[in-house]
């Protein structure tokens, strides 16, 4: 792995040159050699593939299965009268235990999180047209913030969802045939009320997005329950997908755990709509690549103002297009050349980490340097925020990593899977289109991000 990864951190081409607007702010990243970039990129591939084909034969992943479990000792609690426990005491059995804290933690997160949410609903509504500080909590200590946060902790937003304190009580069950679909739909909405409205900051383009999101969650909750937010919720599925690669997660049994983030993304189970979440994911950071390439926005430029929406839909639908027809058709013929069918959702996950990788790169500074405006505005601090403050260096290295780091992790994903479940006469043959799939990927990437 270390040899794979050492290939790898040439690839710093995924380091684009240029300046990307997210909804708020800007984000300014440093130029690399187009040749390096590619060669770097396409060595780290190469090299993942054949170590993994000659030293990986069976598979080792054990998704919801594995983990070590996370005890919490606290000494000097013992208790020191007979009679037995109440739910929340030290020494009450361990389930009493796990229902009363985590409840009440649970409780305060999402009321101070509805608390959180109505104040930034008041800078929309009541704040200053200039310096608002609704637009920078919403798309940056929210939206990027969600990943920093699920990789390090789980999926936070489960936690933290105020929808959840809507009584679970579902007037019929959740479809299963529905699945990740809406949860797709309103990740799409999302990406483009912030890559493709004409006024993405305007507080009224928040609202509105916002009061739509709102009511989608209430009927989706009153109806079915608390399974409508795990599969409905665009931001609790965006969170909890990022969330398996975090090292802490719950096993099978429902113990907290210590874990292999690899076991942890193998434990995402195949449902309808999983692969469209997940090109949404991958197919707009594409978008955001192609959104500041010199052609893209001399045609945006020379259409007329109300067909820039237009040509910018169509731009971010084509890349989420792109992405979902290059992945069934590598995952088609990977299926013809193994002898097994229906392989396209049991491989999604594997795009993942390479979402994860694109998103940190694209976010990171945005979210180091926009976080800290986002916080000095709404709490009214009088300070400059010092845009100098990350050196370009540190940045550099964050989006190579990041970048190296989720192409090798999908690359392992998918060779796990294949030797899994492809016969083993046909498991390094059938992972070729696999192969091409990335080595697209990326090359994609780095024409999007270098143009």
């Amino acid at each position: 792995m270390t040899g794979m990864v050492a290939a790898g951190m040439v690839a710093a081409g995924m380091v684009a040159a240029g300046v990307l607007a997210h909804g708020v702010g800007e984000r300014a990243d440093l130029p690399i050699p187009i040749f390096y970039a590619y060669a770097g990129a396409f060595a780290a591939l190469v090299v993942s593939f054949l170590a993994l084909g000659l030293l990986w034969a069976d598979s080792r992943f054990r998704g919801d299965l594995a983990g070590r479990p996370i005890t919490l000792r606290l000494p000097g609690l013992a208790r020191r009268h007979a009679g037995p426990a109440p739910p929340g005491d030290p020494a009450a059995p361990p389930e009493s235990r796990r229902l009363a804290r985590p409840a009440r933690v649970r409780l305060a997160a999402r009321v101070l999180t509805l608390l959180a949410a109505a104040y930034t609903l008041g800078w929309l509504v009541l704040g200053p047209e200039v310096e608002n500080a609704g637009p920078y909590l919403v798309y940056v200590l929210f939206w990027v913030g969600l990943v920093p946060a699920s990789l390090l902790l789980g999926p936070v937003w489960r936690v933290l969802n105020p929808f959840r304190l809507l009584p679970d009580r579902p007037r019929r069950p959740y479809p299963s045939g529905l699945g990740y679909r809406p949860a797709a739909a309103g990740l799409l909405a999302f990406t483009w009320m912030e890559l493709v409205a004409p006024e993405p900051a305007a507080p009224p383009t928040l609202l509105i997005f916002l009061t739509l999101y709102a009511a989608a969650q209430l009927t989706g909750t009153l109806a079915y329950g608390h399974a409508w937010l795990e599969r409905g919720d665009p931001f609790e599925v965006y969170s909890t997908l990022i969330g398996h690669l975090s090292p802490l997660g719950r096993r099978a049994d429902g113990r907290r755990v210590l874990r292999n983030p690899f076991d942890g993304l193998d434990a995402i189970a195949p449902a309808p709509g999983l692969v469209a979440t997940v090109c949404v994911l991958l197919g707009s950071t594409a978008y955001d690549g192609l959104s500041t390439s010199p052609a893209w926005v001399n045609a945006l430029q020379s259409a007329p103002f109300g067909g820039r929406a237009g040509l910018g839909t169509l731009g971010l639908l084509a890349a989420v297009a792109g992405v979902a027809a290059l992945y069934a058709a590598c995952l088609g013929a990977a299926g013809l050349i193994g002898g097994t069918r229906g392989l396209s959702g049991r491989f999604a996950h594997s795009l993942l980490p390479i979402a994860v990788g694109y998103l940190i790169a694209h976010y990171f500074s945005l979210l180091v340097i926009e976080g800290r405006h986002a916080i000095i505005l709404a709490l009214g601090l009088d300070a400059e925020v010092d845009r100098n403050a990350v050196a370009p260096g540190t940045i550099a290295t964050v989006q190579v990593l990041a970048i190296v780091i989720g192409h090798v992790a999908g690359v392992v994903a998918a060779h796990d899977r294949s030797v899994r479940l492809l016969p083993p006469a046909r498991a390094v043959a059938g992972q070729i289109p696999l192969f091409v799939l990335m080595v697209c990927y990326t090359t994609g990437g780095l024409t999007l991000l270098l143009a």
